[in-house]
């Protein structure tokens, strides 16, 4: 997968359609079967919606079951989410458990697991808040709403006089008091989701409180087990024969030594060689003696890389969805600058940089009676179900997909090519088969965050006012391209290239790399006309919101103050995925050596749900956003990877992070929205400024201090 995937989530629509259940009872009786008896709260989707799925194509109409309330007062929902260390799983059970009125504690989560859960085209986008709590919400919400019904009926006294406490139904004076399990006892009951109140924000008593990270005990005592750590009876181990770079072709391939090995299976179709064994060393111990001739392209280097983008300009094909996305003009470039008293013309650069997950590809794979079982860590489960359907050539509903809560993703598991290995390799053996990339594996084959090329041409008046904003984004990608500032004169752009080394979705996509060049012209904006970098943007800035994140991280922050020598602060604000970011930042320059000393940042998402895990999530972003700004870069030569180790590629340390203050905006009233990817889009750009008003050097480049030092 070389080009970038596309920012989206399918979101299914809701059809109360009680009659077309008649015509879905074999699913019916399946949902039963597999959940037992109680109340499942469904929704029935559309053959248009269907067609939309990853894997597309029209397909029948299908129920898809969120909350079951079982004869034993027991709670799960259902969801094709990932827990990829987002603390998703918590604040999906929070929002279940307000409507239902139960402690968090009462809710089961099940999640990606194909075989069980409604198809989700995946966990990206920051849509799973926004998105997937507002359905299970509206889910949860029905099954409150049949329970009532049900204790109506059962007891005789009016839904109006009857209410719901911690998973009973009461009425007047405590009676009747009926469990959800007594209610449901002997009932096999599918209610579509309607139009049952959901409980706002300020009422929340459940969701908006920091509430435990569910089953944190098992990740903190070792005993969660990721797909790695999966072991199935008679499982064999697998090592893939990998190309020295992309687009290479085998030519040739002996692997006479690595077959006269005891208890070792090669298996090659095509241009695919593997080897499988009794473990994972004499698997790879066999992999290193087959030997293979390639036919390999000419490739760039890194040192070509940005000439190399511009001069492919419109090459890339412009595919995952990302050209001119966000993109659009007003008004005359030409005479904006001629309006202007100051210009400003400026080239960024943003370098390839890895995922570096904390658990790289694995997967397990085991074949049963023609069908396939694959447990592994991806973003994208049923993708990865549809893309096993296409390698393999068997029907997808012989494929179960089963995706135990992971060790990150940052946007970087949308493929798993392990997944597929695995599969092919257990096929081959008759035997479960597990693949684990090596670090090594992981830094070179899977893709990397796009590199980019970005030019800014703008203008202001001598009063701070903007007059003109051309702004053209080089490969990298068109995630918050637009200025959010008014200016009448404006026109951006995102331009495909042709890229050296397989690039894809990282968190938040382009927004960081053009937040970082629009934030640092804004910079350079208000020094040409001498005016305070704050009050510069707040003069151009309308937005309310965004207004409202920058003055109050600027008042935690204490923005006004000198720096002491040799320190200086810097700020930058952006928005994306429907959220809103500022971050202030103090650096210290010690000759050429940067040291982050402070990040100030607050964040507005909506209504909050889980403060504490929230809080999680903006200051995990900003530490990886100082990897990219200073530290983070692949390098390249002929095409190969040259750092493909922790040892070489640095990312941030414990004695990297520099003293954090966050400010959480809640606004209970607007609606919750996603903050796996936002925070992490304004640390760069703050940085860039404060070591410029440090000591005075414009850094356009990230990273910043790729071996440490400004360059």
């Amino acid at each position: 997968m070389n080009n970038l995937l596309p920012d989206f989530e399918i979101e299914v629509e809701r059809y109360e359609l009680f009659d077309a259940l008649v015509d879905m009872e074999a699913t019916r009786r399946e949902f039963f079967r597999i959940a037992g008896a109680g109340i499942i709260v469904a929704l029935l989707t559309s053959d248009e919606t269907s067609a939309q799925r990853p894997g597309g194509g029209q397909g029948p109409r299908e129920i898809g079951g969120w909350i079951h309330i079982g004869e034993d007062s027991a709670i799960t929902a259902y969801t094709g989410k990932v827990e990829i260390g987002q603390n998703i799983r918590t604040s999906l059970s929070q929002v279940v458990a307000e409507e239902l009125r139960v402690p968090i504690t009462k809710v089961k989560m099940v999640m990606a697991d194909t075989g069980l859960v409604p198809p989700d085209a995946g966990t990206f986008g920051s849509r799973t808040t926004p998105a997937m709590a507002a359905q299970l919400r509206r889910a949860a919400a029905a099954a409150r709403d049949a329970l009532v019904e049900l204790a109506a009926k059962q007891s005789g006294v009016e839904r109006t006089n009857l209410k719901v406490v911690d998973g009973k139904i009461t009425g007047p004076d405590g009676k009747p008091s009926l469990t959800f399990g007594e209610l449901t006892k002997g009932q096999k009951i599918m209610k579509v989701i309607g139009d049952a109140p959901t409980t706002k924000a300020d009422q929340w008593t459940v969701a908006g409180t920091s509430a435990a990270k569910v089953d944190g005990r098992a990740f903190v005592t070792g005993t969660h087990q990721y797909a790695s750590d999966i072991r199935r009876e008679g499982m064999l181990f697998g090592k893939v024969l990998r190309a020295p770079m992309l687009r290479s072709k085998l030519n040739s391939v002996d692997t006479k030594a690595a077959e006269a090995r005891p208890n070792v299976k090669v298996v090659r179709e095509g241009d695919f060689v593997g080897v499988v064994a009794p473990t994972e060393k004499e698997a790879t111990d066999a992999l290193a003696q087959i030997k293979g001739e390639w036919q390999s392209p000419q490739q760039i280097s890194d040192k070509e890389l940005f000439k190399h983008l511009k001069e492919t300009a419109g090459k890339g094909g412009g595919k995952g969805g990302f050209g001119g996305r966000g993109g659009g003009s007003q008004g005359s470039i030409e005479n904006g600058l001629k309006a202007a008293d100051q210009t400003v013309r400026a080239t960024y650069t943003v370098a390839y940089i890895a995922h570096a997950p904390l658990e790289p590809r694995a997967a397990v794979a085991e074949w049963t009676e023609g069908k396939l079982t694959v447990w592994t860590g991806t973003q994208r489960p049923f993708g990865v179900k549809s893309d096993l359907a296409s390698a393999l050539g068997i029907a997808a509903d012989k494929i179960r997909v089963i995706v135990p809560d992971m060790g990150s993703g940052y946007g970087g598991k949308h493929t798993v090519e392990t997944a597929t290995e695995a599969a092919r390799l257990a096929k081959a053996v008759g035997k479960p088969v597990k693949v684990v990339w090596t670090r090594e594996e992981e830094f070179i084959w899977a893709y990397l965050r796009p590199a980019g090329v970005i030019e800014v041409t703008a203008g202001v008046k001598k009063d701070g006012t903007l007059t003109a904003w051309e702004f053209h984004n080089y490969n990298s990608g068109g995630s918050s391209i637009r200025t959010p500032y008014e200016v009448p004169n404006y026109r951006t752009e995102f331009h495909s290239s042709d890229t050296p080394l397989k690039q894809g979705s990282y968190r938040a996509l382009a927004a960081t790399a053009n937040s970082f060049a629009r934030e640092c012209a804004m910079d350079e904006l208000a020094q040409a006309v001498g005016m305070d970098p704050l009050a510069f943007r707040l003069k151009n800035l309308k937005n309310e919101r965004m207004r409202a994140v920058l003055e109050a991280a600027a008042k935690k922050f204490g923005w006004g103050a000198k720096p002491a020598p040799g320190h200086g602060f810097g700020v930058a604000v952006s928005t994306e995925k429907g959220s809103y970011v500022a971050s202030f930042a103090e650096v210290a320059v010690d000759k050429d050596k940067v040291r982050v000393v402070k990040v100030t940042t607050a964040f507005e998402c909506g209504a909050i749900v889980n403060p504490d895990h929230l809080m999680n999530q903006i200051e995990g972003s900003v530490i990886m956003g100082l990897g990219g700004a200073l530290t983070e870069a692949i390098e390249f030569e002929k095409g190969m990877i040259t750092n493909a180790a922790f040892s070489t590629y640095k990312v941030p340390r414990f004695r990297d992070a520099p003293t954090l203050e966050t400010v959480l905006v809640d606004r209970k009233d607007l609606p919750s929205e996603g903050a796996g990817e936002t925070p992490i889009i304004a640390v760069v750009p703050a940085v860039g400024n404060a070591i410029f008003n440090a000591c005075g050097k414009r850094i356009r480049s990230m990273p910043m201090t790729p071996k440490g030092k400004l360059v």
